[in-house]
């Protein structure tokens, strides 16, 4: 992917929730298309924050004061429009010829992601993605789909991952959304050990280092473990109940404000949770780390072949 320079259209357009994720916030409570945050523009105890997932709207009743991204971003930054448009394009890489969202594009009555076909990966383009993130064809195929959905009347392909409503995650080079219902994943094998990841790309990487003796795990979980895939950081605590039905809680979030606030939350539930992101930590998440390991593999063949 290349960065580009976020305009101010884009910027309008970029989506509160995984926004505002990105930056360590996740909402208290969430109401149809309403989402209550503690305020990150001052500190509170009730949440007074409120986004319109719909409309892609704030407004912060402490301080009486809304409006759309660019004026969030303005006040929580204090810049000025040009240097938030400076920052977002630091912030946030995508193609230079992406004619979708640079956010997760979720369904609505407007833009809603129908699911068309569900097949075996065989996709070159989809492929060609999957070996950049340093995962092998066979490994995706064994978990996912490539998934044909129609948005806006045009049929577009993406690597699929199944959650437990029945909807997808949905990924290519160019494109990152869902389809509806959202919720988490579950991969059972009777464990009594849980491995918790936010999304499948770092948990189809686990699977290729532990394959690979690339991860010193601890205890061994790995061997007898169930899986859960958060598919969006807002589920964690949801999920809670689900965690805490195991003897032990693995924790492999990412090492972003957002991934780090969950996981020192949790650590201070109980003695359960065990914080992995240790393994990576030089890597902003788990897929990263692979693909360094993967590019450092393949630095040392070429080496070996020269002399």
């Amino acid at each position: 992917m290349s960065t580009g320079k976020f305009t101010c259209e884009a910027a309008k357009n970029l989506d509160l929730v995984p926004y505002l994720e990105s930056l360590g916030f996740l909402p208290q409570k969430i109401r149809n298309n309403n989402y209550w945050y503690l305020s990150p523009l001052r500190n509170e105890k009730d949440a007074s924050f409120k986004v319109n997932r719909k409309l892609n709207t704030w407004f912060d009743f402490g301080i009486g004061k809304g409006g759309n991204p660019i004026d969030f971003g303005i006040l929580y930054h204090n810049c000025s429009v040009k240097e938030l448009l400076e920052k977002l394009s630091k912030d946030f890489s995508f193609p230079q010829q992406n004619n979708f969202q640079l956010n997760s594009i979720l369904a609505d009555e407007k833009g809603k992601i129908r699911i068309i076909n569900a097949e075996k990966i065989t996709s070159l383009p989809l492929q060609k993605y999957l070996s950049e993130r340093a995962i092998p064809v066979g490994l995706a195929n064994q978990f996912c789909r490539e998934v044909t959905f129609e948005l806006h009347s045009k049929k577009h392909n993406a690597i699929g991952f199944q959650n437990i409503a029945g909807g997808y995650e949905l990924r290519n080079k160019y494109f990152k959304g869902s389809s509806s219902p959202k919720d988490v994943t579950m991969i059972e094998s009777g464990s009594k050990n849980i491995t918790v990841f936010e999304g499948f790309t770092d948990f189809l990487s686990y699977h290729v280092l532990y394959q690979n003796q690339k991860l010193c795990l601890t205890n061994q979980h790995v061997q007898q473990t169930n899986f859960l895939v958060l598919n969006s950081l807002s589920f964690f605590g949801k999920s809670r109940s689900i965690m805490e039905k195991n003897d032990s809680v693995h924790l492999y979030l990412d090492r972003d404000n957002a991934g780090s606030k969950c996981t020192q939350n949790a650590l201070g539930w109980n003695k359960k949770y065990i914080d992995q992101s240790h393994l990576y930590k030089n890597y902003k998440d788990l897929n990263e780390f692979l693909i360094q390991e993967s590019k450092g593999q393949k630095q040392s063949r070429r080496l070996r072949i020269r002399f």
